[in-house]
This record gives structure tokens, sequence and C-alpha cells, in this order.
């Protein structure tokens, strides 16, 4: 059972020109965007640089304006509620970012950081409030003086950890996670990849995780997304998209994941020519003049790919 539900979410930019200043085209940054979030399980949201995944992120937690659509959360349409989007829903709803350099306030201490969504939200004295900050640094495997230093005093996935800290603070349902070990090394990227299971199954959270990279999207993800300018090509569950892509754009993600086996190096680059062939010969198929892709199909009760609907016979 779903507690929040994204309908037809749209962000659309004016191009402004001419004389008067006035709109003469609107750049589709994201285009119709459908999604279900359920307790405990994550949403995969994947494409390339300029897909829209990071606008529809920034969208559902309010750091971007909405041109249509809605938000239902709880039962509620919180679309345009600025009272309720201000209370119940920023604190169940919280966000990491993918640079937690930028993300991290380098002028606060550790301890204010984290207590910033616990002052705005919990309103807990100084005594619990100091309470809840050893118990979140516990939580994400940091020591308890590491309140006391500033964010240059640690390394990125150390950052990374803190900020973790921060959005799980006040107890949050969901948590949109932008990208989130993209600018880790590898080693440590699966540190906290694995830590953000852990608190997942401890807590109960749900993720809007938020990547280009299909290989992290497995470890990660019940349900994925596949996004090309502003719009989903393809969607369905793990096992739907690593084991029966349908799209050629899903395919050709799927084929860029790295192989380590030496053997099967030549048969996967192989396999990546010809599925960038097939991309560059049939994209024009799924797409109309303004790059916004034709109506998504239902294959099977959990799988959608989109489809050309001229070809199907459609208008």
């Amino acid at each position: 059972m779903s507690f929040m539900q994204i309908k037809d979410l749209c962000v659309h930019y004016p191009i402004r020109g001419g004389f008067f200043n006035t709109v003469v085209d609107q750049v589709y940054a994201v285009d119709g965007v459908n999604m279900e979030f359920e307790k405990g399980k994550t949403y995969g949201l994947v494409g390339e640089s300029g897909s829209g995944k990071s606008t529809t992120g920034k969208a559902i937690i309010g750091l971007e304006k909405i041109t249509s659509g809605s938000i239902i959360y709880e039962g509620k349409d919180v679309t345009n509620q600025r009272r309720e989007r201000t209370s119940a829903y920023n604190r169940d709803i919280q966000m990491i970012f993918q640079d937690a350099n930028s993300s991290l306030n380098p002028r606060k201490r550790v301890k204010d950081i984290i207590a910033e969504p616990i002052r705005n939200f919990l309103k807990l004295s100084d005594q619990e409030e100091n309470k809840r900050i050893n118990e979140l640094l516990a939580i994400v495997g940091m020591p308890e003086d590491a309140k006391y230093k500033y964010p240059h005093e640690f390394s990125g996935g150390q950052k990374q950890r803190i900020g973790i800290a921060r959005a799980v603070a006040c107890n949050p349902k969901l948590i949109i996670a932008d990208e989130p070990v993209s600018a880790l090394d590898l080693s440590v990227q699966a540190q906290v990849l694995n830590f953000m299971k852990d608190i997942q199954e401890e807590f109960g959270l749900s993720y809007l995780f938020i990547s280009h990279d299909l290989g992290v999207v497995k470890h990660m993800c019940d349900h994925i997304s596949i996004m090309y300018k502003g719009r989903f090509v393809e969607t369905g569950r793990r096992e739907d998209i690593y084991q029966d892509p349908q799209h050629i754009y899903t395919q050709r993600l799927l084929s860029a994941i790295p192989n380590i086996e030496p053997a099967t190096r030549i048969e996967r680059n192989k396999e990546r020519q010809g599925v960038e062939a097939r991309y560059q010969a049939e994209q024009h198929k799924y797409y109309d003049e303004n790059g916004k892709v034709y109506a998504l199909e239902k294959i099977s009760d959990t799988h959608l790919v989109a489809v050309n609907i001229n070809e199907k016979g459609g208008k």
C-alpha cells in the first residue's frame, strides 16, 4: 500500500524572447511523471545528465516549482498547500544531496548541522537535542566527539554520513537520495550504500534513489523507472528492467555497466556496439519532433514501456 503518489508531475521552464520578453517556447524538464512510494521500499530513478531525474526529486521536496500535476501524501493533495508542506510533509520528506561539500555549511559544527531539522520540527530541550545528536552519530557510525568538528575535518564518505544523519534526524518516511555516492571512491560507495540499506531496514525508510548508474541501482532498488528528456521510457520492478529490458534506451544504459570478467569483456564490447548502433538508428521512433516520448504501454501488471503510437495505429 503506497503512502504517497506523484501524478502527472510537470516542471516546465519558459523560454522568453523578443522585444517584449514574451514566452516563445518551453523546456520540458519533467513532463507527466507518475510514481508511488511504499513503506520500506526503494524507487530508482535512472537517466543520463539532463534527463530530468534530479529536477523530479527537487520538485517533490519543494525545491523546484511544479508547473502542473499533483502530490498526494497520505490521502491528501499537498501540491499547493503550503502550510501542510511546511510542517508534516517537510518533516517526513528529507533529502541527501550528491555533493556533501556543498550541502554542509562549512561555518557550522556538525552538531548544529544535524540539529537544524530537529530545531525546525521537534522543538526539543537542549538536553534532549544533545542526546538525539549523539544517537544519530552512533547510528551513522561516527564518534560522539565528531559533533564538535567542522565539515572540512572529515573525508567524503564521513561527510555523506553526516548528511544522512541530518536526513534521518526527524524519523522521515521518505528520503530522496540524489546521486548520493557518485562523488565517492568505489570502496566508500559500497560502505555508504550498505549503510543506507541497513538504516532502511532498521527504520522502515523509503527511498527515491536517483542515479545515472544502473549497476548501483540494481543493488538498491525494488522498482525502477528509466527517464529520458523529462519522461519515463520504461518502468517496472527490478527484475523487469534487468532481465527483460524492452526499450532501446534501457538496453543502452544496461550495456554500459562495466564487467570485470576478462573472458566476457570482448563479448560485452561487441554487444555494447550493437546496442549503440540500434539506438542511433531507432531512437527517432520513440520521440516526437519535440523530443517527448510517446505513450507508455503496459506489457505486464508491473512493466510499462514507451511505444510509438503511430506504429500501433494511434493518432
